[in-house]
């Protein structure tokens, strides 16, 4: 459907994609992969002829149609959202308009035998069978289901579209572009400004459409449920594999081994006959041998091996420092800005070793509280109490708002720094990919990723015991998300953080605070265990939403049903005390289990140390660790002994 034949783009004599060649075919589903800046984007307008290549050319059908959706795009102002929405059915608009120009015309003919009735005729058929397949629910549903599952409210509908970020604007062109049902998507990190529920209803969406999809993304279960085809970018040329993202790092890791163990028996074939030649080259008895395998080596296919891109990410936090059992703690807390609470009643505790998320919707409070805690932003009612001897790091989402645009890479880190690790800005901004002249860049020429990255070398600074991190993936690659997550994990202070990026989260924390509906709601539990409940709910309400209501039940049936309510929501109350014991007991058993791993390695270290070996410093972790285990054990007995009453 559409073919990209060896295409070339250059800048300044650099080559950004390099004779590249594939085919895109009406069923594909293509994840497109690669480093920020490997030219993915790039593929993307030039499909969509807003950008030339240096060479080559893409052959397409003309009557082809293609939505795409940008990272960054200009957005219409002074129209409402459902206005906006609307114009994706400018098309079929059209269509009804062309319909009845066409019966009226025909209902005051009467010319019935003439070519030109005909004609009219079966165009009458051709536009009806066409609005018959469209019109599957009417326009206006088909907007609303769209809206709502990208998160929007009913009461958004009728708000201007310049009363709302940059972010909603974007779900608005990627509500216009999947309702007008083009026959190519090309969609540039549509997840980037999506909460975790609407990118499920995308993921949903994306999986049932009857068409060509190009996707650029950072979200690995996003590929994996939604792509069938993975192409990767690298140094300039195109690698395709007939696989999601999963499957395609196995094969790449295959193949590159595969041509690797090729390439070496290949080298040691060519270096015996070269032996071979320079020792006989000159003894006559041998000539005709030399010749021969002087012309097997002429005429040998050498085999190259694929240049690979390895500057990786490395990370790995200080020892956290010993905070207070509790973290922190809110009791009936409203938050929010003059004239505006963003939430209220919200009951919250974090406690020492745990890993916690904070989701819901853009603009539901998770930023705001996130400013509570760092003590930006005082609490509107209610308390707010960070706990002993906390210490913070913070990552703010907008690093272009915390980081200073005329500083250079260096001196952000250098004007930050005290003590000791001034003489170790060099290695820890090594470790986050800034080598060489990279270091004396001006923050304002930084893309978004080299600025995360940035911010997060700023954390290594000093050692924290609570990581408050608000988006910290968002312009990151796949990659580098991996060797984050990693580190988090091994971090050994707590975490509260931010994130839409179900990859990320899953198997990273423990314990979810949601915010909806100016609530903040608490999810013990993995973050699959808290989708699973959030898509029954969702389901639930798009059922009484669109289903008809059925015919009202009489007043015994109601009388019964309410009081068949109010013991299952008693029953449903238990189970939940109960479920938050049972998943905080697991919790403690990690914890037990990762102290006693612990005391054990230090109790070896201190059995024959070493001359590097800080003797004071370990028997203090140790001590600690003690002390942590006999609390955790303590409180796992408790807890035990509630269970069993």
């Amino acid at each position: 459907m559409i073919s990209i034949n060896n295409l070339t783009v250059s800048f300044g004599g650099y080559n950004l994609l390099d004779d590249v060649s594939f085919h895109i075919s009406e069923t594909d589903k293509i994840g497109l992969v690669g480093k920020n800046g490997a030219g993915k984007s790039t593929i993307m307008k030039l499909i969509c002829g807003m950008q030339s290549p240096t060479s080559g050319h893409i052959d397409k059908p003309s009557h082809l149609t293609i939505g795409y959706l940008p990272q960054i795009m200009e957005h219409r102002r002074g129209v409402t959202v459902m206005e906006e929405t609307m114009t994706a059915f400018k098309a079929i608009q059209d269509l009804e308009d062309e319909l009845a120009s066409i019966s009226r015309e025909l209902s005051e003919r009467t010319d019935y035998e003439s070519d030109e009735y005909m004609s009219l005729a079966e165009r009458v058929g051709e536009l009806s069978d066409r609005l018959a397949m469209e019109h599957s629910e009417p326009p206006m549903v088909q907007a609303e289901k769209t809206l709502l599952g990208l998160g929007f409210r009913d009461s958004d509908f009728g708000r201007n579209t310049e009363t709302f970020s940059q972010g909603w604007n974007m779900r608005i062109e990627l509500a216009k572009i999947l309702l007008a049902r083009p026959d190519v998507l090309l969609l540039d990190e549509p997840t980037n400004h999506l909460d975790i529920e609407s990118i499920e209803w995308l993921e949903s969406y994306l999986k049932a459409y009857r068409g060509s999809l190009m996707l650029v993304s950072h979200d690995r279960r996003f590929l994996d449920n939604v792509t069938n085809r993975t192409v990767e970018i690298l140094l300039g040329k195109v690698h395709d594999y007939k696989v999601p993202y999963s499957k395609y790092v196995e094969l790449r890791a295959e193949r590159m081994q595969q041509q690797m163990a090729a390439y070496e028996n290949q080298q040691r074939m060519i270096e015996k006959t070269e032996d071979f030649i320079a020792r006989f080259r000159y003894k006559p008895t041998k000539s005709n041998q030399v010749q021969s395998r002087i012309k097997a080596l002429e005429k040998i296919d050498r085999i190259e091996v694929d240049e690979t891109d390895n500057a990786t990410l490395t990370v790995k936090f200080p020892p956290a420092p010993r905070s207070g059992d509790v973290v922190y703690k809110a009791a009936g807390m409203s938050a929010g800005y003059p004239g505006k609470v963003v939430f209220s009643g919200a009951d919250i505790e974090i406690r020492r070793g745990e890993k916690v998320a904070l989701v819901g919707r853009n603009g539901e409070g998770k930023t705001t509280l996130m400013r509570v805690i760092m003590g930006q932003l005082d609490p509107l009612d209610g308390t707010s109490a960070v706990g002993h001897n906390v210490q913070i790091g913070y990552f703010a989402q907008n690093q272009e708002d915390v980081l200073d645009k005329k500083q250079t890479v260096f001196s952000t880190l250098d004007n930050a720094a005290t003590g000791e690790v001034r003489t170790k800005l060099r290695d820890i901004l090594a470790q986050f990919l800034f080598r060489g002249e990279d270091i004396d860049k001006k923050v304002e020429v930084l893309s978004g990723g080299e600025r995360a990255r940035l911010g997060m070398a700023k954390l290594m600074l000093e050692p924290h015991n609570l990581l408050a991190l608000d988006e910290p993936t968002n312009h990151m690659d796949i990659k580098s998300k991996d060797i984050l997550k990693q580190a988090l994990k091994a971090f050994d202070g707590t975490m509260v953080v931010v994130s839409h990026d179900r990859d990320f989260l899953t198997g990273l924390v423990d314990k979810i605070y949601e915010f909806r509906d100016g609530r903040v709601y608490e999810h013990l539990g993995g973050i699959q265990d808290f989708l699973d409940r959030r898509r029954i709910e969702n389901l639930q309400e798009l059922e009484r939403r669109f289903v008809p209501a059925e015919k009202p039940a009489d007043n015994g049936t109601v009388a019964r049903e309410s009081e068949a309510k109010k013991d299952f929501n008693a029953r449903k109350a238990v189970s939940k005390e109960e479920r938050k014991i049972r998943q905080r007991i697991d919790f403690l058993e990690k914890e037990i289990g990762r102290l006693e791993e612990s005391m054990k390695g230090i109790e070896q270290i201190l059995s024959n140390p070493s001359d590097k070996d800080d003797v004071m410093e370990l028997t203090r972790t140790y001590l600690e660790h003690k002390r942590d285990l006999e609390a955790r054990t303590d409180e796992w007995a408790s807890l035990m002994e509630t269970l069993e009453k």
